[in-house]
């Protein structure tokens, strides 16, 4: 055992001799792929969306009602994000009628997608409301499955996360209730 350590020791030393290259090379490796992810995750929450190429309607919307800047700023904010789908099954005429009035009923709409506050999903629990920035509640219901509603829309990606807040894909265009 003495002579397996005498043996070891000069490569030991060796090892960690002059040769620093080596381990700054496996630095540098490890470290690029953790800044993609950080500049990835530094994206906000508009970015995000727009990023992932299934919000095209809702970035549109966004920017017609000039809710952009807002959801670019520090939030936090909680989005229930309809998908392009969600608002294509609206009734025909719908999203255009909507898109020439952004200042009433889309802002309305849209601002019920959004709870001030990052709220995951693990903080979700069955039968909670959350008080939207319309000022209106929506309605978490949890299944027995683990499947995540937001009064009649379901999550069907939850936590994305982004730099100022969290997106919550949801199936359904939410409507606000009428006053």
């Amino acid at each position: 055992m003495a002579a397996m350590l005498i043996v070891a020791v000069p490569f030991l030393v060796a090892a960690c001799g002059d040769d620093e290259p080596e381990p700054a090379e496996t630095t540098e490796a490890t470290e690029e792929p953790m800044e993609e992810e950080t500049d990835a995750a530094m994206l906000d929450i508009v970015d995000t969306a727009v990023e992932a190429g299934d919000f095209t309607t809702l970035a549109t919307a966004l920017t017609e009602a000039g809710l952009v800047d807002t959801l670019k700023g520090e939030g936090p904010y909680t989005v229930f994000a309809p998908t392009d789908e969600a608002f294509e099954a609206l009734p025909e005429g719908t999203v255009e009628a909507l898109l020439e009035d952004p200042q009433g009923q889309l802002t309305d709409i849209l601002t019920y997608h959004v709870v001030p506050g990052k709220v995951m999903s693990t903080d979700l629990s069955d039968g909670m409301t959350a008080t939207t920035v319309n000022g209106e509640d929506v309605t978490i219901t949890i299944a027995e499955d683990g499947t995540v509603m937001v009064n009649d829309a379901t999550v069907v990606a939850a936590d994305i996360e982004a730099s100022n807040g969290v997106i919550h894909v949801i199936d359904t265009v939410l409507i606000p209730p009428e006053e």
